[in-house]
């Protein structure tokens, strides 16, 4: 056997190895894991980050399916395009006054809120 045999033949058991360790595992075992579960500070930081993320991507959505620019919307509800940008991006810091006018000013369509308790 050469060289170049033996070093093929380690890595294929390097990697059978490695597929033995590696366990797929749910995105909420993950979370669990990292994050806490529901309840702690760290892990309802977190949902409220990823609510506030898909915020943003709702409102570029619909922004694309209206067909318009970031500077198109801005104008609209007498914004920055930076602000829109930045909304759509991560969806921080937007108050509840300003959704309401992205989306009934901007793209004339409606808010509907649920609130769980």
């Amino acid at each position: 056997m050469t060289k170049i045999h033996v070093t093929f033949k380690l890595h294929i058991l390097d990697f059978k190895l490695h597929l033995q360790i590696m366990k797929t595992r749910a995105w909420k075992e993950i979370k669990d894991e990292v994050y806490g579960v529901k309840g702690t500070q760290r892990r309802d930081d977190l949902e409220r980050e990823s609510a506030s993320f898909k915020m943003g991507l709702m409102i570029r959505k619909a922004r694309e399916e209206k067909q318009m620019t970031q500077e198109a919307l801005a104008i609209k509800v007498n914004k920055k395009r930076s602000f829109i940008s930045r909304i759509e991006n991560d969806g921080s810091n937007i108050t509840l006054k300003t959704l309401y006018e992205i989306v009934e000013t901007g793209f004339g369509g409606s808010v509907h809120i649920h609130i769980k308790i």
